[in-house]
């Protein structure tokens, strides 16, 4: 009986969703303004030709000829558009990475992050691609090919969160980021991995951003939620 004191109705607790919700996007508005942006993006890329979507995404993307002609606004429009429509995937790993990092950064400083990642790995991917042009090793057709999205971005983020975890958790989760990029950039070797690789080492070099951040223990966590009894209140091994 008391237990069912404690805890609040299935009822109440569904009413409440909507405004925990409500809550979290107000917790993190850069993150969920871009994932409204790429949200109409999306639905406008689902709805073109294929031939179109070349062309158009050709005009707003992060190559060569875009990079020599019109630096900002490629920077801008890339970092908007997505040559696919799987938007609900991009719901998922902004809410997972990017919400995460500025509840805990701050919207200044997590912008800080995923603007240098995208930019400063954009220019080093292309860097690679015009060195192989000139020295004769790719094709200058190389030089408009199409590259926009929001993966650098996602992979600063995903990698400056190593410094949010707490001792031994901090190695575990940065290695892990450092492998699941570097493994494609090893076997593949395409511009677009040796950008999300570059991006991976900007972000993880933002330590001092950490600075007087709250760090987070997953272990500790764990055992502080095992050791509270199902009302909510701590068990003796909690004292």
């Amino acid at each position: 009986m008391a237990q069912t004191l404690d805890r609040p109705p299935r009822a109440r607790r569904l009413r409440g969703a909507p405004r925990a919700l409500w809550a979290w996007i107000r917790s993190a508005p850069g993150t969920y303004l871009w994932l409204l942006v790429l949200a109409v993006t999306s639905f406008l890329v689902a709805r073109m030709d294929p031939r179109t979507l070349d062309w158009f995404l050709a005009a707003r993307s992060t190559n060569l000829e875009q990079l020599r002609s019109r630096p900002v606004h490629a920077l801008v429009a890339s970092a908007l558009w997505t040559g696919t429509s799987s938007w609900p995937l991009y719901a998922v790993l902004f809410t997972l990475f990017h919400a995460n990092a500025e509840r805990w950064l701050g919207t200044a400083r997590w912008f800080v992050v995923a603007a240098t990642a995208h930019v400063l790995a954009t220019l080093v991917s292309e860097g690679v691609v015009a060195w192989g042009i000139v020295r004769g090793v790719l094709h200058r057709s190389m030089a408009e090919t199409v590259d926009v999205g929001v993966s650098y971005a996602l992979a600063g983020v995903a990698a400056v969160l190593t410094h949010r975890f707490a001792g031994g958790w901090r190695w575990l989760y940065g290695g892990g980021v450092v492998v699941f990029y570097l493994v494609p950039l090893v076997f593949s070797h395409t511009f677009t991995d040796l950008g999300h690789f570059s991006a991976a080492l900007i972000g993880l070099s933002f330590f001092h951003f950490a600075h007087g951040r709250p760090r987070w223990d997953p272990g500790r966590a764990l055992r502080r939620r095992r050791v509270r009894r199902p009302g909510g209140r701590p068990g003796p091994a909690a004292r």
